[in-house]
């Protein structure tokens, strides 16, 4: 995951239009496709890091470690340490991030409709 340099005009583009459009803004922050996906299943409650691997099981720990990261950095997820032995950790949406719930909820129900649509169009194809 390489970052865009700030002096870079791909930067300041993307920052003009994050600043213009609020759509592209949200798009920034929960648009990549493991952001979104661990967003998906925080929908439900809290979880801990091994059980969020389990059902993202083809993303790499580092990979995980970064979104979540970048999730919190963005107030989407809370990261609660227990002081235990061995330590646990579980993550959850803030208040902000359980509101993304009918917009996941809407991308859900336009996935299904726009996939059976590509599916048909592509057995007529056939």
């Amino acid at each position: 995951m390489t970052k865009i340099k700030e002096t870079s005009t791909n930067f300041a583009n993307k920052k003009a239009l994050a600043d213009e459009c609020p759509e592209v803004y949200a798009s920034n922050i929960i648009g990549g496709q493991w952001a979104l996906a661990i967003c998906c299943y925080l929908i439900n409650g809290k979880m801990r890091f091994g059980e969020l691997k389990k059902k993202l099981h083809n993303i790499t720990e580092r990979m995980l470690t970064l979104q979540l990261r970048r999730l919190e950095a963005d107030k989407i997820i809370t990261r609660t340490v227990f002081a235990e032995v061995p330590p646990r950790v579980e993550y959850e949406l803030t208040e902000i991030g359980y509101k993304l719930r009918p917009i996941i909820q809407e991308f859900e129900k336009w996935g299904k409709e726009h996939k059976e649509i590509t599916h048909k169009e592509d057995l007529s194809k056939s």
